[in-house]
């Protein structure tokens, strides 16, 4: 897969706000914009029809508790984390373009055997973060839940086209501790679109004799090293395709779970508008600063 250059001549501005039903989204999205909020009240204010492209990668279930009220991802089960993301994904495809598309990275994990748990480890913020939840009905200790899938079928189920489905292969991935299993080192990233045609610039990523991209991609992890407590950072090399397929310069791209802010950093690089919410500020604080270190204004 072909790798892009994230240096950018002239660096687009960002805006920096915090969610406000009097905001005016349609002014504001005419250049790109950090959002401090509610991803579906922030979403439910844009105007209908506004983005071209989405790239996200929400929280996993139960993994990590980010101790900010209103947060996706400690629903008392799988079942109403997934229903709580299709929900937040219906308002989504209200503000997509019809020739819009979605890619969705979302990671799986596997039942606790019914042991709730949050570390105490104060010096390990990864353990102190950490939550176990109960056994979903229906499986078993030790199951793989199977989240990803069972998500991308629910928006299936809704509507999207689930057009693809991407494994997310990481040379680098950090060996488990399991020994009666394999060790995971892989993700998906689902491939979604609105309607049957839409914006896809197949040329635009093609390796060397034209040869299309494949549905395999070799992308290491890449850890920000700001982001103390922040697990999730999406590699920009992930995202790099996802966009130069999916939109042209000064098309709208939106993250609803922005995290660090590599999405806004790889879309301001390609000259796209940018339009990333976070509920947490001290990651949207992260990503402002990022911005910052690479050259972009930031106004607020």
């Amino acid at each position: 897969m072909r790798r892009m250059s994230l240096s950018a001549q002239t660096p687009p501005s960002f805006s920096v706000v915090k969610h406000d039903r009097g905001q005016d989204y349609a002014a504001l999205l005419k250049s790109s914009a950090l959002i401090l909020g509610d991803a579906h009240q922030v979403l439910s204010a844009m105007p209908e029809g506004c983005v071209q492209t989405v790239v996200t990668s929400p929280p996993y279930w139960s993994l990590r508790d980010y101790g900010i009220d209103g947060q996706i991802g400690l629903e008392d089960s799988v079942y109403a984390f997934i229903d709580a993301l299709a929900e937040l994904f219906e308002e989504v495809w209200r503000v997509l373009r019809d020739d819009g598309t979605m890619w969705l990275n979302i990671g799986d994990s596997y039942t606790s055997g019914g042991r709730t748990w949050r570390a105490p480890d104060k010096k390990n913020v990864a353990r102190a973060m950490s939550v176990r939840p109960p056994t979903p009905d229906g499986l078993k200790a030790k199951d793989l839940i199977g989240v990803p899938w069972r998500l991308a079928l629910n928006l299936q189920e809704r509507g999207w086209y689930l057009r693809s489905d991407i494994i997310w292969n990481k040379p680098n991935a950090q060996p488990e501790s399991v020994t009666d299993r394999p060790t995971r080192s892989h993700e998906y990233v689902f491939l979604f679109s609105k309607s049957e045609r839409y914006k896809y610039n197949v040329k635009a990523v093609e390796g060397p004799n034209g040869r299309r991209l494949r549905s395999v991609w070799d992308v290491k992890t890449q850890a920000y090293r700001a982001a103390s407590g922040h697990f999730a950072t999406f590699p920009p090399a992930l995202i790099e395709p996802c966009v130069t397929l999916s939109s042209d310069e000064g098309d709208l791209v939106l993250d609803p779970f922005m995290g660090s802010g590599t999405s806004a950093l790889v879309a301001g690089t390609l000259k796209r508008r940018f339009a990333g919410v976070e509920l947490n500020p001290d990651y949207l604080e992260m990503a402002r600063n990022r911005l910052t270190a690479h050259g972009f204004e930031i106004e607020t």
